[in-house]
């Protein structure tokens, strides 16, 4: 699969990096995320990563690595690099077995967290992950399994968008604030279309296939707001569908509720 030329200058950078800091210690980089599900925008998207390490992160393995880190962003500061640091022995298993591991999130490294985690990072590595360094996805046998991508999916509803969409109703706060942009509202409303699309079908979806597909899961009252955040995903230098940005962030709220009702109603997962 072809990546995009700034794609492939952040992850050859790394992996430079890396051999020069730390020779041997990354056997493995997949990228997964809207690389993988091909939906790269080069304006807003991160670059999602895999990184297999032979062994478990030592001290000196974390110091290394953070080094390398923060010189691949001094050298390519965007897009953002992040994702998780494992070991081929924890891509077969339950990423709830795995606990903590180094992370890179929002462009800073963390030695222990578990974000980036979970039953979809490891379907995607599956299904479609990008191998920049390392054997094919293929040839891994990656823990899959469907059942607990459902579950997973649930519990991001129900505990993390219920929470960011109570601490983003409230205007005058950080998170408030921010739905008044454009990329606030066009990632969070594309995110739960995609998390309803996983319950609905069981499949991963990218942020603009979410989009369309919300276009047809979903009254027509809804369309606006959703084409409004398919032409930000899409980078359209057209002007806004609504009239003001508080209008703009009242429908996009408006519709993360509704998504959050819709999909924690019984019988709604396959």
């Amino acid at each position: 699969m072809a990546v995009h030329p700034r794609v492939q200058t952040l992850t050859q950078a790394f992996l430079a990096n890396a051999d020069q800091e730390a020779p041997g210690l990354v056997q493995g980089l997949y990228l997964t995320g809207s690389v993988a599900l091909g939906d790269f925008r080069p304006h807003t998207s991160d670059v999602d990563f895999v990184i297999v390490t032979g062994r478990r992160a030592e001290r000196e393995d974390l110091d290394a690595l953070r080094r390398v880190h923060a010189r691949t962003r001094s050298e390519v500061p965007r897009p953002q690099f992040n994702g998780v640091h494992v070991t081929w022995d924890e891509l077969n298993r339950d990423p709830s077995d795995c606990g903590p591991v180094p992370s890179v999130i929002n462009g800073r490294f963390r030695e222990r967290a578990s974000v980036d985690v979970n039953p979809v990072t490891w379907h995607v590595l599956a299904d479609r992950g990008v191998t920049v360094r390392g054997p094919h996805p293929t040839e891994l046998d990656v823990w899959d399994e469907p059942e607990s991508l459902r579950t997973w999916s649930l519990g991001s509803l129900d505990e993390h968008w219920r929470r960011w969409r109570e601490k983003a109703g409230r205007l005058v706060t950080p998170r408030g604030l921010a739905v008044l942009g454009s990329l606030a509202p066009s990632w969070s409303v594309l995110s739960v279309s995609r998390l309803h699309f996983t319950l609905k079908t069981g499949e991963i979806t990218s942020k603009s296939g979410a989009g369309l597909y919300a276009l047809h899961a979903f009254p027509d009252r809804w369309q606006r707001i959703v084409n409004e955040c398919l032409r930000v995903r899409r980078g359209v230098q057209a002007p806004s569908l609504y009239e003001s940005a508080l209008a703009r962030r009242r429908a996009a709220l408006d519709y993360i509720e509704m998504v959050l009702d819709e999909s924690l109603r019984p019988g709604l997962a396959t």
